[in-house]
């Protein structure tokens, strides 16, 4: 089966349209059949882009580090739930099950998952798309700094690119 590595905000945010992405884009993967691999939570977006993929019929495997399932934060009414020992387990889990990669908005954990992902596709440790879902130009201050690390020499221009979409049919013709 093919699977989407989305990673998100364990919050709601402010800005209700980021919810409504979320629910957006894990519909359409669930109609699409394509799995869902995420953190595993149960709140904000997170919870949301599940509830999102299982309602439409699709698969969601969460992958949690066990410190936060003992937060009670694990969502339980997934495919399958993964606990592991760490936030590095539970990245390279992540990438393993996954076929490509999306950021929906989100906060520090979202852009540090990110990164990893993007940087390891830049050092040829995986071939797999990389993609902001840019709702709203939630992504544009994000692309702006990467610009400016192109500019002044710290990135390659190749190394900067990554693929932004602003509807979930964008992602599934990825794959």
């Amino acid at each position: 089966m093919t699977r989407v590595c989305v990673f998100t905000g364990s919050a709601h945010g402010t800005d209700p349209a980021h919810a409504e992405a979320a629910r957006a884009l894990g519909t359409h993967l669930g109609e699409s059949g394509v799995g869902l691999v995420y953190g595993g939570g149960h709140v904000g977006l997170m919870g949301v882009v599940a509830d999102a993929t299982m309602a439409a019929g699709g698969e969601a495997v969460g992958i949690i580090p066990q410190g936060l399932f003992d937060r009670e934060v694990g969502h339980h009414g997934l495919t399958s739930l993964e606990v592991v020992p760490d936030m590095h387990t539970r990245k390279a889990r992540m990438a393993e099950l996954s076929d490509a990669f999306v950021a929906l908005p989100g906060g520090l954990g979202t852009l540090e998952e990110l990164f990893e992902v993007w940087t390891w596709r830049n050092l040829s440790i995986h071939a797999k798309p990389v993609v902001l879902y840019d709702v709203d130009g939630f992504w544009t201050p994000l692309r702006d700094m990467v610009a400016r690390m192109v500019d002044v020499g710290f990135v390659s221009p190749t190394a900067a690119e990554v693929v932004v979409v602003d509807r979930p049919q964008d992602v599934t013709a990825l794959l």
